[in-house]
């Protein structure tokens, strides 16, 4: 598999007082700069909204992964989040560290098995 991070992601993060959010993202990575989408449950009880969306601007040097992600609209104790991580060597994975002011915690993405699947369906020539 490439190390190029454009694909599905399944992720995980862990915040002070609410424990464990789910998010899916989509990364689009060209040139080592990485542009994206994350949607994720709203953990916030006040917050009218079910699904929170945010955008995702950053880049990748090596396997150092570092983005932030803004969510739209703001609010509700939602902003800017500067997330910095590691990719593992199959570019399956990135580990690494959230950051608010005054606040942060670990986040974890793994690369979503659909696409993996569809990549390896797509690869596949008949034989005759």
């Amino acid at each position: 598999m490439s190390d190029d991070l454009s694909g599905a992601w399944d992720g995980t993060y862990i915040q002070p007082g609410t424990g464990m959010v789910t998010f899916t993202a989509t990364l689009v990575e060209a040139g080592g700069a990485i542009e994206g989408h994350v949607t994720e449950p709203c953990s916030n009880p006040r917050c009218p909204v079910r699904t929170h969306s945010a955008s995702i601007t950053g880049h990748r040097a090596g396997s150092v992964v570092s983005f932030v992600k803004r969510y739209e609209p703001p609010g509700y104790g939602f902003d800017i989040v500067q997330y910095d991580g590691i990719m593992n060597g199959e570019a399956t994975e990135i580990d690494g560290r959230w950051q608010l002011p005054g606040t942060s915690g670990s986040f974890l993405m793994i690369r979503s098995s659909k696409r993996a699947q569809a990549s390896t369906t797509a690869d596949q020539v008949p034989t005759r």
